[in-house]
């Protein structure tokens, strides 16, 4: 898994690799020093070699939305915007809620749309409710 990272000269993407094999606290610990490798400009190319799926997280600029671009070979980029109030139909009412837009891109030589839907969702619901994830569902 690769997670992009803006640094003073541009954007780069390090790879955290074996990701299926970590629990949160080293997935947390990994980007935190690949983040910090990055903006000190001590990445070396084969940090950035291997991805096969990319997290952009603009909404830390405060991004409402956008579609990200695949990085080949790459197989998806899921791109997370900002919270933001917005309105939304509940039960027939219009009410002020915290919304984010996420969005998934793939190479749909590799991913079939059903399973591209099925992931979003699952991310929908750990991002609801992250107790979710904490429980392996």
């Amino acid at each position: 898994m690769s997670i992009a990272v803006a640094t003073p000269k541009g954007l780069v993407v390090p790879v955290l690799r074996n990701v299926e094999c970590m629990d949160f606290a080293t997935i947390e610990r990994t980007l935190v020093e690949l983040g910090d490798k990055a903006r000190d400009g001590k990445l070396a190319i084969e940090d950035m070699e291997g991805g096969t799926f990319t997290i952009s997280n603009g909404g830390v600029f405060g991004s409402l939305m956008g579609t990200p671009i695949i990085n080949p070979p790459q197989s998806a980029i899921l791109g997370m915007h900002g919270i933001f109030d917005r309105p939304v139909a509940v039960n027939g009412k219009v009410e002020i809620h915290p919304v984010m837009i996420i969005a998934l891109t793939y190479d749909h030589r590799l991913i079939d749309g059903r399973e591209a839907v099925t992931f979003l969702r699952k991310v929908k619901m750990a991002v609801q409710d992250p107790r979710t994830m904490l429980m392996n569902l």
